[in-house]
């Protein structure tokens, strides 16, 4: 597997990729190759009298590579110009990337941007899996988060054909997976399931199929509004990641649905793991 792991080089992205834990996770997962991508927005200029910008990004690229090397991944970087969200998609296109890895706080010194933003323009678009690395909020030297990525999962499903896709995602976390909270939220404005298809039956059967690859298993049925209580489970079972998918039943719903988990990428205390729809479909 390859991965994108994009860094605006402020002290959040360097956070994510200085985490041994992170790289540690990554590779537990299937990933042999990370591609760095910096994005040098199109309203950045050269630099100031001075500042020597170019020295300063290369440094730090150079530094991210020792790191990921010593963590035995291969490496390779990339230096683009334009829009981050649109570039990043671009490069993880280009490269054939399984993942994207963006950190999901953090303002640079540097280029003065917000990754932050980057991240909910990527739930919004991504064209592969999304991993969202929450850093330490609300400080300016971020501590490096040490916590296994995917030990704990929350898995959030409406039961749509892109829920399901998303589920498909343990067939290669549950090598770094011990146990897993399922959660179903039930919703006035969601349409009805299948005749006979109870929820909690479905996610019984979700449940048994993670108890065969021996994770320690829990269901959950909410109500109300689909956001707040997937963040209300976080809040109760302390996930390390939470995994949803991007889209939901029907290309009527997707702004709806997309939206959920762009809220659950901008309010989540922890990781959010993001399964866009089959492009194919």
């Amino acid at each position: 597997m390859k991965a994108i792991c994009a860094t605006d080089l402020s002290a959040a992205s360097e956070a994510t990729i200085e985490s041994e834990t992170c790289l540690e996770c990554l590779g537990r997962i299937g990933v042999e190759e990370i591609h760095l991508v910096t994005v040098i927005p199109l309203n950045v200029h050269a630099g100031m009298p001075g500042i020597d910008f170019e020295e300063r990004r290369e440094q730090a690229l150079d530094r991210y590579r020792r790191v990921i090397q010593k963590a035995g991944l291969d490496v390779e970087a990339h230096i683009v110009r334009g829009t981050p969200h649109r570039r990043i998609n671009g490069v993880a296109e280009a490269v054939g990337a399984s993942l994207t890895v963006v950190g999901s706080r953090g303002k640079s010194p540097l280029e003065n941007r917000v990754i932050g933003s980057t991240a909910r323009n990527l739930a919004r678009t991504t064209v592969v899996p999304l991993l969202v690395n929450r850093i330490e909020r609300g400080a300016d030297e971020p501590a490096v988060v040490r916590e296994h990525l995917f030990r704990r999962m929350l898995f959030a499903t409406d039961f749509s054909e892109n829920a399901e896709r998303a589920f498909e995602a343990f067939s290669y976390l549950r090598h770094a997976t011990q146990e897993a909270t399922l959660v179903h939220v039930e919703t006035p404005k969601d349409p009805a399931l299948p005749e006979g298809a109870d929820p909690e039956v479905r996610l019984a059967e979700l449940a048994t199929r993670l108890d065969n690859w021996e994770i320690e298993t829990r269901t959950a049925i909410r109500q109300g509004d689909p956001a707040n209580e997937i963040l209300a489970v976080e809040d109760e079972y302390e996930p390390t990641t939470i995994l949803v998918g991007s889209r939901g039943h029907s290309r009527l719903r997707r702004l709806l649905l997309g939206s959920v988990s762009e809220d659950v990428v901008a309010r989540a205390d922890g990781n959010v793991m993001l399964i866009p729809p089959d492009r194919a479909a």
